[in-house]
């Protein structure tokens, strides 16, 4: 299997005007330095990675079985080349069979499928005083434990709230053993998030939400974020956070990447989906609980990317925003960037930045 693309080809030296040639991974980049505003033809990006993922196509990723299939295929038609499949707040079973599918699909992609890359741990240690759309089966953790999930399938992010009794040397003890480690679902003080961050955590899951907000005499967890994070990961559908918002978090925090926190619904007409053991609804755009609390969006990374450039940002700065940053989070140097070696993992986009073609690991769509 090769192939080539003509257009105008974000590199990591920036926009050549030519052609990539490919197999599964990217074999050359030929072409000249251009602007692409000179210019008519096709945009040709990275593929998107999106590191939390509930769900898709009317499937849930604690269902088990081939949901992640399913999950991985409808975002994989919006773009999506590489993703974690996203856990919830649940009992140790549900929780033990939701890896268990997530391993197997992780040795397996099927063909149509985005590369699942791994597991994010979203739940179980988090605040129950912060649950979000969360069911209540918020626990403390202890190594022995994630370790015992790890065996499952890969944990590539692990979201912990920090304030919990025992929850920093956790911290600690898992970023000695490799695991990446988020700050989510918390009711931490800006000192709590700093100290978590001096004990190894990494970033922040869904800035904003689901967090102690910013006040001046009382900075909070989003506080400690937007003072020191490198990276966190933001919603941008632009009904989790307020563009104002969003541009106060693009000015501080310098790898601010964007995920969709999808769910079941996505792709999907209104109604009602199951989010791990809750019932959600999508209407109006949005997936709500019943009592109207946001439960997980219907968000895909090509309207992400739309939506960011129509806040301001230039395309560059997007895509680098639904794909490179999240690689470089998990330290992936084969994914999220055109370059010669890298996995062909590619998205086609017209001028309106409308999909054309997506390319995962060679395969067209």
């Amino acid at each position: 299997m090769s192939g080539a693309i003509k257009g105008n080809i974000l590199t990591s030296a920036g926009w050549v005007r030519g052609e990539i040639a490919f197999s599964d991974r990217i074999g050359a980049i030929h072409g000249a330095s251009t602007d692409p505003a000179t210019n008519g033809d096709d945009y040709v990006i990275p593929g998107f990675i999106d590191l939390h993922v509930h769900g898709g196509a009317g499937k849930d990723v604690m269902e088990g079985g081939d949901a992640v299939h399913a999950i991985a295929a409808i975002h994989a038609k919006h773009g999506t080349t590489s993703l974690l499949a996203t856990t919830m707040t649940a009992p140790p079973e549900d929780i033990d069979l939701a890896l268990k599918a997530i391993g197997e699909a992780c040795a397996n992609r099927r063909p149509g499928c985005a590369r699942v890359l791994g597991a994010h741990l979203e739940g179980p240690y988090i605040n129950s005083g912060k649950l979000g759309a969360q069911p209540n089966f918020a626990r403390a953790a202890k190594l022995a434990d994630v370790q015992r999930l790890a065996t499952f399938a890969p944990l590539k992010l692990i979201t912990v709230a920090p304030e919990i009794a025992g929850h920093l040397q956790l911290v600690r003890e898992l970023a000695d053993a490799g695991m990446r480690v988020q700050i989510g679902h918390t009711l931490g003080s800006y000192e709590d998030g700093v100290a978590a961050l001096e004990h190894g955590a990494a970033g922040f899951t869904h800035l904003f939400n689901a967090m102690s907000g910013l006040h001046h005499r009382e900075p909070g967890m989003v506080g400690a974020a937007l003072a020191h994070a490198q990276y966190a990961e933001l919603i941008p559908d632009l009904l989790h956070v307020h563009p104002g918002a969003i541009k106060v978090a693009l000015r501080a925090i310098p790898h601010l990447y964007c995920v969709t926190d999808s769910t079941a619904a996505t792709g999907m007409p209104d109604g009602e989906y199951m989010l791990g053991r809750h019932t959600v609804q999508k209407c109006m755009g949005g997936v709500r609980l019943p009592d109207g609390t946001l439960a997980g969006s219907t968000l895909t990374m090509d309207q992400a990317l739309r939506n960011l450039v129509g806040l301001g940002l230039d395309l560059a700065d997007a895509s680098a925003r639904v794909s490179t940053y999240a690689a470089d989070y998990l330290g992936l140097q084969e994914r999220g960037r055109l370059a010669p070696g890298a996995w062909a993992d590619m998205v086609v986009l017209d001028r309106d930045l409308n999909l054309k073609a997506v390319y995962i690991e060679g395969e067209l769509l």
